[in-house]
Formats: structure tokens, sequence, C-alpha cells
């Protein structure tokens, strides 16, 4: 497995109920634009349209500026696999507990690019605060904890 694109602010903003994975619909070049590196999470959102749904608002640039139609959209919605069951029990859940669906990593696995997203509650200020404490308290005791040269 090859992480192409992580979406860092989900865990930070989202507290990450459960995680899902889905493939994504793309073109050719779009494959290649991502499998080098050329995508990015950030801002982007797992929207639904009836019993489908869609990676909305994550930029993946052409792969070739030059020899790309004027009428590519880099932030185009782009459609996650997943069976219908899935998405039935992931919109009952949405609906009715107010949770939404974060991307948090685009990966690669034999070949087939790959989109993990979890259904998240939104954090309040106040959680954010307590996550950045923890953090900071771990790296003081790492720090304290290392040997001196």
């Amino acid at each position: 497995m090859k992480i192409l694109a992580i979406n860092k602010r989900a865990t930070f903003d989202y507290e990450i109920l459960e995680k899902r994975e889905g493939g994504l619909v793309l073109s050719g070049q779009e494959v290649k634009s991502i499998k080098s590196g050329h995508m990015s999470l950030k801002g982007a959102y797992v929207t639904s349209r009836g019993l489908e749904l869609f990676l909305t608002n994550s930029n993946v640039p052409a792969y070739q500026p030059k020899n790309t139609s004027e009428s590519y959209d880099p932030t185009r919605p782009r459609k996650v696999m997943l069976h219908k069951q899935e998405i039935k029990t992931l919109l009952g859940k949405i609906t009715q507990r107010g949770l939404t669906l974060v991307p948090i990593k685009v990966y690669s696995i034999h070949g087939l690019i790959k989109l993990e997203f979890g259904i998240g509650k939104g954090k309040k200020k106040v959680d954010k605060r307590e996550d950045i404490k923890k953090r900071e308290d771990k790296m003081r005791i790492a720090r304290a904890l290392r040997p001196k040269a």
C-alpha cells in the first residue's frame, strides 16, 4: 500500500467514529497525476446524491497541463465506488446523528486507487485545545527522556 495523499486536518477537526474505504472513478490523466503525488485533500468532503457518493473539492491537477483540454476541472466531484447497501447504511447513520463523511487518505493498492474516509463528528474548540495540550505534553516528555550528548 502506497499512501498518495493525506488529509491532515481530518483528525484535528473531526472525531472519526468509523472508517470505510471505497474506490474512486478517475480518468487516465488523473490516475497518473495522483500516482505521481499531485493530489490535495485540503478542504475536501464526501457528499451524496441519491444513492451515490462523491469526493467533492479535492484538487487533482492535470498530469501534463499543456496537453490537457480547456474543459478539465481539477476540483470536479469524483464518484466513490461502494456497494448500495453500504451507502444506505452510511446515509442512515449520517442523517440520524448529524454526522459527516470526511476523506482521510488516498492510497494505491494493487494498482487501484482507493479512498479511506470516515464518519466524523465535528470537534469543538475546547476539544481541539485538549488535543494540542496532549501533543505538547508528549513532546515535552520525549525531550526530557532523550539522552543528552
